[in-house]
């Protein structure tokens, strides 16, 4: 008698299109997850990231959408259906220097972008994935960051301190959540080989950086894709309400 063949996982995967995301939604792919890609604004890559996974043998839906909106976060899991896992992954530093030299609309942008999107997409999560709320379950990882817990001092203080509110909204919502059959959790990369420095302003902070990790290197997206494949799998049935740190020993 034939068996019938086990559904598989569909993640979704916010800034999915590039840098970690893209890193995540390949790793998954090789997983055997389907996914759904949200991206911003950069259309080459979020099409570059769709041939990828879907060359691993994954069905890709790209979705473009800014998280920072919250009508938006609804739009995009009213598209995405039913899902059993989500990776909150889009963020980004903005700016380096000392907080008192820091524009007061790029403080906003930066708590607003990461952590009250995060706080949305962890919404729509729950709201999708909750066994009380017609959900099979599932995992929500939010990337966060090392920053966390260093502060970032002289670089972004402000983003530091928004990452710090990722960890606690992990915590909290761990508890909250886990009668529902959703598991909560974050991975905290450091210093990550990304175009997310030359974003903020400094291209050559890896060359500056990455020799002060006890490690002595930047990390490879890749690093942090593995660490989301681990948790969103069942190998990690056990692993809810704490963060993962990935780096490199900061």
């Amino acid at each position: 008698m034939d068996e019938t063949p086990a559904e598989r996982p569909r993640t979704l995967v916010t800034g999915g299109t590039r840098g970690i995301g893209a890193a995540v939604a390949r790793r998954l792919a090789r997983d055997g997850h389907d996914l759904v890609l949200a991206h911003r604004s950069d259309e080459d890559a979020a099409e570059r990231t769709r041939a990828e996974v879907e060359a691993l043998g994954a069905a890709c839906t790209l979705v473009r959408a800014d998280v920072v909106d919250p009508d938006q976060v609804e739009r995009l899991f009213a598209q995405a259906g039913p899902l059993t896992c989500v990776v909150s992954n889009a963020g980004a530093t903005l700016h380096v220097g000392p907080l008192a030299d820091t524009p007061v609309e790029v403080i906003a942008r930066t708590v607003e972008l990461n952590l009250t999107s995060a706080l949305y997409v962890a919404r729509a999560a729950v709201r999708a994935m909750a066994t009380s709320r017609g959900g099979s379950g599932g995992v929500l990882v939010t990337i966060g960051s090392v920053a966390a817990t260093t502060g970032s001092p002289g670089e972004y203080v402000q983003y530091a301190a928004a990452k710090a509110g990722v960890d606690a909204m992990t915590v909290g919502l761990a508890q909250e959540v886990a009668g529902d059959g959703v598991r909560v959790v974050a991975v905290a990369p450091g210093i990550i080989d990304t175009t997310i420095h030359a974003d903020a302003g400094e291209p050559g902070r890896l060359a500056r950086v990455g020799p002060t990790v006890p490690l002595g290197r930047a990390g490879d997206p890749r690093e942090v894709a593995d660490a989301v494949g681990w948790l969103v799998s069942p190998e990690a049935s056990y692993v809810t309400g704490t963060t993962l740190r990935v780096g490199g020993g900061r």
